[in-house]
């Protein structure tokens, strides 16, 4: 099941930009000031007024846009994950209506690197090319783990 969602950019990115884009007209008005001046005192007053505020605004827009990247990455995670652990439809409560498994086949699969084992029907590994059979070492050594999605029974090795 897909989810339709807009595509909305989050409030701490507008809020990045803006912040970065004042901080740039700051500077370069500030720049502009001090350039027309010959001597220090008079130029004082454009770098305290308008150079060292925009570069404090570059500092916070460059935060706030690697913050809200980071808070809109951990949302589409924290989605995602929702979306692979969710077995059940949403009308599960109905009494007498039976959920069926997500995976039943006895054959197991691994992912060479990966590790956990895998029915042959798991939504994880099924259709991927590079799925193997689960070698019998690995399985026993404990270097593989039960998938917690098809979960397969251990003693189907």
């Amino acid at each position: 099941m897909r989810t339709s969602r807009l595509r909305t950019v989050h409030p701490v990115l507008w809020a990045g930009w803006a912040a970065l884009a004042t901080g740039a007209v700051l500077c370069v008005i500030g720049w502009y000031g001090v350039s027309g001046e010959r001597y220090a005192e008079r130029q004082l007053p454009y770098l305290a007024s308008c150079t060292v505020p925009g570069a404090a605004l570059i500092i916070a827009g460059a935060v706030l846009l690697a913050h809200g990247r980071d808070t809109i990455a951990a949302l589409r995670v924290e989605e995602l994950y929702g979306l692979l652990v969710a077995t059940e439809p949403a009308d599960a409560e109905a009494p007498g209506r039976a959920t069926a498994p997500i995976a039943v086949s006895g054959d197991l699969l691994m992912v060479p690197g990966g590790t956990l084992w895998h029915r042959a029907d798991c939504p994880l590994v099924s259709g991927k090319v590079e799925a193997v059979p689960v070698d019998a070492k690995l399985a026993a050594s404990g270097e593989l783990g039960p998938c917690p999605i098809c979960e397969p029974a251990e003693e189907t090795d």
